[in-house]
């Protein structure tokens, strides 16, 4: 498999080297199965200085060169964690060049893939209208609101949509390489991650804090805080009134901001709490769901295997 990795300048230096690492290792388990190694990476760069976000210089093959067509195109992320400093990152000359060359690296046969804030620029080419996607989960809001054409599924580690590949925050590069290395041979990527003392992780609800989505509305953010404190009479005309709105108003705007409705982002907040009190209490199931808002430990079962991907004993044995 002939893999490219498309390094642009200010890139986030971990999520580079871990593509690269884990690649690096799977060759490298593989060596005496094969006559040749599974992966045949190249680095390459639209400019011919490419630097990390940290300063360091990242030798590359210029785009353009003579090559065979790659089959896998993987753009690391740009060492950008805010809207403003993306919205500046989607703006350069390089990255617009870039979402040219994924759109027709793509339209060639290639798979692209992309992990954290490089979903911005394989969605900013177009190659995810129609289909769906994940990203780093405290920039959901920002990437509903600029490419309504994709799907977003912000609680997700990593998405195949068509030949698209997307993961989700920061150190998912791992995931996303696994995946790859995984569609090649299932025993090599699970020889791979035991090599790195990785753990599989299906789903970023486990990390993700719902008062640290990227939004600025007063009014979501005084229902958030409100939320918080009537986890357990939680009513959507109650919280209503506490913001002055009316019910359809806060639906509107949570859904703008959030890209979600009061009660989908209550249960959030309750995951992230009943999450917290496994990890810290040697509480009861039960206990915890009444704690949440819930009448029952099964509905509270079942929404944590549905968001984390995890049953109660792996939540707690993660964090033991």
């Amino acid at each position: 498999m002939r893999i490219s990795v498309l390094v642009l300048d200010g890139v986030f230096d971990s999520g580079l080297s871990v593509v690269l690492d884990t690649l690096e290792t799977a060759n490298s388990l593989a060596e005496g199965s094969r006559k040749s190694p599974p992966f045949e990476v190249t680095v390459l760069g639209l400019r011919s200085r490419v630097h990390t976000h940290h300063g360091l210089r990242v030798p590359v093959g210029r785009v353009g060169e003579r090559g065979p067509r790659p089959d896998v195109v993987i753009v690391p992320a740009l060492g950008a964690k805010t809207p403003e400093s993306i919205s500046v990152a989607l703006a350069r000359p390089d990255v617009d060049d870039a979402r040219a060359l994924v759109r027709s690296w793509s339209t060639a046969g290639a798979r692209i893939a992309g992990a954290c804030t490089a979903t911005f620029v394989l969605a900013a080419s177009g190659i995810l209208d129609g289909g769906t996607a994940t990203t780093t989960w405290w920039l959901a809001p920002m990437f509903r609101e600029r490419f309504p054409a994709v799907t977003l599924d912000e609680s997700r580690m990593v998405v195949a949509s068509s030949r698209v590949i997307t993961a989700g925050a920061a150190l998912a590069h791992v995931d996303l390489a696994l995946w790859l290395v995984r569609q090649r041979s299932p025993s090599l990527a699970q020889a791979t991650a035991r090599h790195l003392l990785f753990d599989a992780r299906p789903s970023q609800a486990t990390y993700a804090m719902p008062d640290h989505l990227a939004h600025a509305d007063p009014l979501v953010e005084r229902f958030e805080q409100w939320a918080r404190r009537h986890l357990t009479d939680f009513t959507l005309a109650a919280a209503a009134r506490s913001v002055g709105a009316s019910e359809r108003t806060l639906e509107r705007r949570l859904r703008a901001g959030l890209g979600k409705t009061p009660l989908s982002y209550v249960r959030d907040l309750r995951v992230e709490m009943a999450v917290h009190r496994l990890r810290t209490t040697k509480e009861s199931i039960e206990q915890i769901a009444a704690a949440v808002g819930y009448g029952d430990g099964v509905t509270l079962r079942t929404l944590l295997r549905k968001k984390t991907g995890r049953g109660i004993r792996e939540l707690r044995a993660a964090y033991a």
